[in-house]
């Protein structure tokens, strides 16, 4: 990924806070057919060493047409927003302005391991619908659900879990815009009242208040 210094984020615990909040990953690999991209949501594991887990179909192809030869790259979105030019302070002074795009990405790097294990599978689905429900009044649980349904599920997908052996990600939230420009774009992002124009808000607010990248929520 092509990625700027200022863009730059390397922090452990902001990388970890995204995969978090935006767990729907894009999982690219390379399989009989080239090139494969499968959306899958994914747990990151406590513990120091960052590691991926969890699950798919047990007829999708990936878990055994991947390799320990190649790692798979994992790619984790979060808010982003397009950026009119008529947001900034300076388009009035100098006219010198252009569209751009706002983001904030996490890559991640891993050789890909197959868990064919129920007992694996299961607690991993119970770590990540609890992360997800968290938050809810009534959280749903694994448990809720019969045993002898939620067992013959389970039993239709494969555990995967991707050890991250490097992993970087981008913040492209106005850092390289004067002061003035990134209060003005804060502004109109709060205008339009959308989940992703506020959630973008916050990251460019952060980073004005702060004078340097970082996340927000």
């Amino acid at each position: 990924m092509y990625c700027p210094d200022p863009f730059a984020e390397t922090r452990p615990e902001i990388l970890r806070a995204l995969i978090q909040r935006y767990p729907l990953a894009t999982l690219v690999s390379m399989g009989g057919n080239g090139l494969e991209a499968n959306h899958i949501p994914l747990y990151l594991a406590p513990g120091v060493e960052p590691v991926l887990q969890g699950h798919i179909a047990r007829v999708n192809p990936l878990w055994r047409e991947t390799t320990l030869d190649n790692e798979v790259l994992v790619i984790f979105q979060g808010p982003q927003h397009y950026i009119s030019p008529s947001w900034y302070a300076t388009k009035a002074e100098t006219g010198k302005v252009v569209p751009t795009w706002n983001y904030a990405v996490v890559h991640a790097h891993g050789q890909l391991q197959v868990r064919d294990d129920a007992d694996w599978v299961r607690q991993q689905m119970v770590a990540l619908t609890a992360q997800q429900e968290k938050d809810f009044t009534l959280p749903w649980q694994v448990e809720d659900a019969p045993q002898d349904f939620t067992e013959r599920l389970i039993g239709q997908v494969v555990g995967i879990e991707i050890p991250i052996s490097r992993w970087m990600g981008k913040w492209k939230v106005s850092q390289n815009q004067p002061v003035c420009n990134r209060d003005s774009v804060v502004a109109h992002l709060e205008q339009q009242k959308q989940p992703d124009s506020e959630a973008m808000a916050g990251y460019v607010l952060t980073s004005r208040k702060n004078g340097k990248k970082d996340h927000s929520g």
